[in-house]
């Protein structure tokens, strides 16, 4: 059963952005960002808020028109035929679109009617995306009625009601509990396992890095670093992260014996240290704090601690 897929484009690239800028009034929302997302990806837009990662999906899906340069989606000029872009696209917005009043069946068929879907394929294709996404249990119950769980879960079938060759996701689980993120991360996952190419927003590290194949980190309308998670990570930052809470002046004292000196990043009274192995640091930690057990945490450096480092919290050793 395919879920996703129309017919396959051409091109392996289904959206090319070149030098695309974008003003409101006199704030420039987006400043000469391009990016490439290929065939087959997950493709993950990650910035603080404000940083124009929303203006740029609605210019690739042709709601917002750029104010100079270029976005292809398919290869197709996306300003000059915005419909046959539109007709091959899926979109999550921030947002649900629902119609209350009416159950998740009836939304989905009122949805699939707009994109000229006819019977018997119209009621097939609603009772596909019901049983993929376990809609079943709630399906012929009012929208007003249902959990935002399940009403996040029903935007997400609506925009494939039309198998569409690029699915669009603006941050997809924000405000979901920590099972129906998981759930619906396997479900973007069978997706794209069946060949559906995916661009997203979202502001949960863990999310991105465990989703995407490729993310850009944008800040201040630009993409400040671009690459797969795994990489971004090893070319940033050491592989291993002890994190504790201490003060700046301690900082100062407790750093001063360690050779080299370590990346490091604050963010309050936390600070993260950066290194290949971090077995010595934490040995000179518990000497310098005399028996006292300091609370600390050992871990694999993350996405996270790359994204702050990249979008304004300053990281000494690297920035």
């Amino acid at each position: 059963m395919t879920l996703v897929m129309g017919p396959r484009t051409e091109s392996s690239v289904i959206v090319e952005a070149s030098s695309v800028s974008k003003r409101f009034g006199n704030r420039l929302a987006v400043d000469q960002l391009s990016l490439r997302v290929s065939a087959g990806v997950c493709y993950g837009l990650l910035g603080p808020n404000g940083a124009g990662k929303t203006t740029t999906l609605r210019m690739i899906y042709g709601v917002t028109r750029p104010d100079s340069g270029m976005i292809r989606v398919f290869g197709i000029d996306i300003d000059r035929d915005p419909r046959a872009v539109r007709a091959r696209l899926g979109v999550t917005l921030q947002q649900n679109a629902l119609i209350e009043e009416l159950s998740a069946e009836e939304n989905l068929r009122v949805f699939g009617r707009y994109h000229l879907l006819r019977e018997p394929e119209l009621s097939r294709r609603a009772r596909e995306l019901i049983d993929f996404f376990e809609l079943g249990s709630q399906g012929r119950s009012p929208v007003r009625q249902l959990s935002g769980g399940f009403q996040r879960r029903l935007a997400i079938a609506l925009s494939l009601m039309n198998r569409p060759e690029l699915l669009i996701l603006d941050e997809p689980t924000t405000g979901l509990d920590p099972a129906l993120r998981l759930a619906l991360w396997s479900r973007i996952r069978d997706l794209k396992a069946e060949g559906a190419t995916v661009l997203l927003t979202t502001h949960y590290m863990d999310e991105a890095q465990r989703l995407c194949d490729t993310v850009a980190i944008i800040c201040g309308g630009k993409v400040i670093d671009e690459g797969a998670p795994s990489d971004l990570i090893a070319a940033g930052l050491a592989r291993e992260t002890v994190e504790f809470d201490c003060s700046p002046g301690e900082e100062s004292v407790l750093l001063n014996g360690i050779s080299p000196h370590p990346q490091r990043l604050r963010v309050g009274r936390r600070l993260m240290i950066y290194m290949d192995d971090t077995s010595s640091l934490i040995e000179h930690i518990r000497d310098f704090d005399r028996g006292q057990r300091r609370s600390l945490i050992v871990r694999p450096t993350n996405l996270e601690d790359v994204f702050l480092a990249l979008t304004g919290t300053s990281l000494e050793g690297v920035l």
